[in-house]
Order: structure tokens, then sequence, then C-alpha cells
């Protein structure tokens, strides 16, 4: 690589957990970059892990565009939930229909994800062929029931009636209506996650991720019971890696719509083009909140950093924190450094210090290479 020539140069960072998303990161970095090279082409793809962020990263990309649709969320009034369609295929992100910060947790054991289901009927009206769920942020521990209720399922208890909505209403279920489901769209659905958990046990949606969603000891052993109680009744693979994912919704909608499970940050690079924009590249900085030992462990940045080793491209790192060491032959950039060690002051105007870090990452490319 010759710094002296005009670079192209990839900015693919995923966001900054509660400091900055995604695009503006990518936004930042890129505005000092091309204040110290202004000659390179510098291109900016937003990443996600296929967790909250999802849809803004897609979003951002080439050729995508923002739906939303007006839901009600119990206690909390009508909700306009964002989703996008890219071609004949629709993302949605569970946290824009029903995440955490939108429902609270004062009903754990209620918490639903009807909302979701009536995101993705009105993708399926929109003529979707291809459907793209990201689940992290889950409210609720429903195994998906609520979002399949709002798809025409039927929930009933030992006299027909339709069970509590929530998670424990299923403690109560007896059988399952499946006759006036919407069926998935012509070619599939994929759910993306970061979790390996299966639905119950120990290491289930309820005992590890119910507490987080305001689920005192009682509550988690009645929604694991619960869950166990869904399983039951759809017959699914409760054991699989990633089942337990939002609250069991992963297990819902692969047993009764066929959908399949896949590590987000690769589906997200394909989702917004990655190795498009790669293709011929010098350079691509990623970057993260906190780079540690977890970074190259399926994250986005260890992912990014991979595909551009694969394709022999340079890769760089800003990070929030650099607390951990970086890959061999990969330079790293630390807005705490930047900002004098503080990390308060680097947490309070992160795009100011992204962008100054992105002009020295620049400037450093040209002393060093």
């Amino acid at each position: 690589m010759t710094p002296d020539r005009p670079l192209r140069v990839v900015v693919a960072p995923d966001s900054f957990k509660g400091t900055a998303a995604a695009p503006e990161v990518a936004a930042a970095l890129a505005r000092g970059w091309r204040r110290a090279r202004p000659s390179d082409v510098v291109v900016e793809v937003p990443m996600a892990d296929g967790g909250e962020g999802t849809l803004g990263a897609v979003l951002a990309s080439e050729g995508a565009s923002l739906r939303t649709e007006t839901v009600e969320l119990p206690g909390r009034g009508r909700h306009r939930a964002r989703w996008g369609m890219v071609g004949d295929r629709a993302v949605v992100e569970l946290a824009e229909c029903c995440g955490l910060p939108l429902v609270g947790t004062a009903d754990p054991g209620g918490a639903d994800t009807e909302a979701l289901g009536r995101v993705l009927a009105a993708a399926l009206d929109a003529g979707a062929e291809e459907l793209t769920l990201a689940v992290g942020g889950s409210a609720s521990t429903d195994g998906g029931s609520g979002a399949l209720r709002a798809l025409g399922a039927r929930v009933l208890d030992v006299v027909g009636q339709e069970v509590a909505r929530g998670g424990l209403g299923l403690a109560s279920a007896v059988r399952v209506d499946l006759a006036g489901l919407r069926p998935p769209p012509t070619r599939g659905v994929t759910i993306l996650c970061d979790v390996t958990a299966p639905l119950v046990g120990p290491t289930g949606a309820a005992r590890v991720f119910g507490p987080q969603k305001g689920a005192n000891p009682e509550q988690v052993e009645a929604l694991d019971r619960a869950l166990s109680r869904w399983d039951c009744l759809l017959g699914g693979d409760a054991e699989a890696p990633g089942a337990g994912a939002a609250g069991g919704t992963a297990y819902g909608f692969a047993t009764v719509w066929g959908a399949t499970l896949r590590p987000g940050a690769a589906a997200v690079a394909d989702l917004v083009g990655l190795d498009r924009a790669m293709a011929g590249a010098d350079v691509v900085v990623t970057g993260e909140g906190r780079w540690d030992e977890q970074s190259l462990t399926g994250k986005v940045t260890g992912h990014v950093l991979q595909r551009a080793a694969s394709a022999g491209i340079r890769g760089l790192v800003v990070a929030g924190d650099l607390a951990a060491p970086l890959p061999e032959g990969v330079g790293g950039w630390s807005l705490v450094e930047a900002a004098g060690g503080s990390h308060a002051a680097a947490r309070a105007d992160a795009p100011r210090w992204l962008e100054r870090v992105g002009e020295h990452a620049a400037r450093g490319l040209t002393r060093k290479s």
C-alpha cells in the first residue's frame, strides 16, 4: 500500500453502546479521515451484531427503505414501530417493536411479543418474500407466542379459551391451534441472534435473562415451567443453541415457521453488502465501545477484521477503550486515550472524539505505512 496515493477506505463499525449508534460512529470517523486525507474514497458501512441497532445499520445501506407500523403496547399506548425493506426482503428488529426500553420491567410475566407479530404481518402484507428478524433486546419470555398469536395462531386452555398473554399465560395452555396461522414468506425466515441459550433449564431463557427483564426468583421458575409447557405443545428443539433467544422467540419461530438461526455479525455483513464495499479497498476501519478478549469471538469488530484479513486488506480498530491486545498487524486507536484518559469525557462527546481519532488514524497511516 502506498499511502501518498488516494486510498479506498471502508469504515464499518458497530455501535458504541449507550453512546453512539453505528451510523453516527461511521459518519464521525469518516469526517475525520476525510479531513486528513481528502483525496481518499471513504465508504461508510455501519454494522451490527444482529441485536439492537441492526435495523439502523441496514437502513443506512444502499437500497433500503424505512417502513413503519403502529402497534399497541400494554400500559404504554400506541407506538410507531420501524422496520425496513431491502428489495423484497423485510428486516424487522424486535427491539423496535416491543423491546425492553419500550415495555419496561413492570410485568415480566405478562409482557409478550404481540407487537412483533403485528409488524411481521405488515411485512407480509407489503409483499415480503424473505424475512430477517433481529431478536436482541426483548422484554418478554413468552416463547414467541404473542407474535404467533398476532399472526393467527391460537393458544387454548382446557375449556378452549385463549390463555392470558405473556409467558405465564402458557402455564395453562393445553392446545395450540395453527390452522389460522399465516404462512412464512416464500423464501423463508432468518433469525439473527448472538446467544446460544437453550429454551429451558439452568442456562435457558427464563433463568439467564428473566432477571434482566424484572422477573423475581419465583417468576423465573414459573416462566421456565411455562416455557417447558410451550415446548411440550409445539414439539420443537428446545436444546438447540439459541432457542432461548429473546425469551424463546427464536424457538417459537424456528418450530412453527421453520426459521433458521444465524450468528448476527456475519448475517448483517451480508445484508449491508460489506464484501461488495470492501472490493478493491486498501483499509478497513472497524470499532466498538470496548475492545476486549471477547471481541474476536463473533462480535462485529472481530468479524470485520476477519473478512479484511481474508481479503488481504489492512485493518484498523477504533474503540472507546482498548482493554486487550490487538491482532498482529492491526492498528488501534482509543477514544479514552484521545480524551486525555477520561472515560467520562470520551462518552460525553463521542462524535467529537471519534472524528478526531479518525483524523489521527488517517495521518498515522501516512506516517507509518
